[in-house]
């Protein structure tokens, strides 16, 4: 699959167009690809989507399907991850409100779940109190990227991560109520997989993509490890690569690898680029250490503007 891959970039960005914060469903054979997808329109002004496309190759992606409203003062985006339970799927995701034209989320960026039964149809966004049902939502706190993990050793412990005073978690047993458990130090965007018997975290520093392990999910440690790919001989990421997800698919046939998905903005800093210019990259490695991507040994020359 990989071997048809023309480059590493799957959804391009534009001067109207940016796609972030990926996220990705491999099933029956075919990819379904979540992200933010923000839109400038003639006016100037700026809407923030949760929206999809889907692919059997990885190289041919279907336009993007928009699942959220139209609302500056929600601006449903940054779907976390995707896990199925009790018979739906189920979608962590966030708002991220700029009513005012506020160039980031304000104050009363929540989390929030959608579901599905075919993971193109989902329901209305329900909020997430992370922080236990008695903490008002105006005491919540500006919170975005969530992600959901279950303990491997307690199942049905459902643990929710976000981004609050470093990243913080909140557990649950029955994905209604949640207890929350604290914070550790770390970036945003965090995805967190399975391997050799510990958590891998992926989260997301200034620039780059940071790794964690832990044994428990509570306690973390930094293994020093800051994966930037190709970014050096990309234009198009050269600004700044972020937003890491990881799923693992070594027991497919066909892929037999950890997939990562990412967004990379440039060529300008992601600060001057916030809502234009930000693509979808891929890579894959067989073993979280070694990652490979279309071009790798000769650089490949991308046009960032859209066809």
């Amino acid at each position: 699959m990989f071997d048809d891959l023309p480059s590493p970039l799957l959804l391009r960005g534009n001067d109207r167009r940016a796609y972030r914060d990926p996220c990705a469903v491999y099933h029956a054979g075919t990819w379904f690809l979540y992200y933010t997808l923000v839109e400038t329109e003639a006016d100037g002004q700026v809407y923030l989507y949760t929206a999809m496309s889907e692919s059997g190759d990885l190289r041919h992606w279907s336009k993007p399907l928009i699942l959220t409203p139209r609302h500056q003062g929600l601006n449903y985006s940054s779907p976390g991850n995707i896990v199925f339970h009790n018979n739906k799927w189920h979608m962590c995701l966030q708002t991220y409100p700029r009513p005012n034209g506020e160039k980031y989320g304000n104050a009363d960026c929540r989390l929030w779940m959608m579901e599905s039964d075919d993971l193109r149809h989902w329901s209305a966004p329900e909020l997430l109190l992370v922080k236990g049902g008695d903490t008002g939502v105006r005491e919540m706190g500006r919170m975005i990227d969530p992600y959901l993990v279950e303990h491997a050793d307690k199942p049905g412990e459902w643990y929710c991560f976000y981004k609050q005073n470093g990243v913080s978690y909140s557990r649950t047993y029955n994905f209604r109520d949640r207890i929350y458990g604290g914070s550790r130090e770390a970036g945003e965007n965090v995805c967190i997989i399975r391997h050799d018997g510990e958590y891998v975290m992926f989260h997301s520093p200034e620039n780059g993509i940071g790794v964690m392990r832990s044994s428990d999910l509570t306690e973390w440690r930094d293994d020093g490890e800051l994966i930037t790919l190709g970014q050096k001989d990309w234009e198009w990421a050269k600004g700044r690569i972020t937003a890491g997800f990881v799923i693992d698919l070594r027991h497919v046939a066909g892929i037999e690898a950890f997939v990562m998905f990412y967004h990379g903005s440039g060529p300008k800093d992601e600060s001057v680029l916030f809502d234009t210019h930000a693509s979808i990259g891929a890579a894959w490695s067989k073993d979280l250490t070694v990652w490979e991507w279309p071009g790798k040994s000769k650089p490949v020359c991308i046009n960032i503007e859209e066809e």
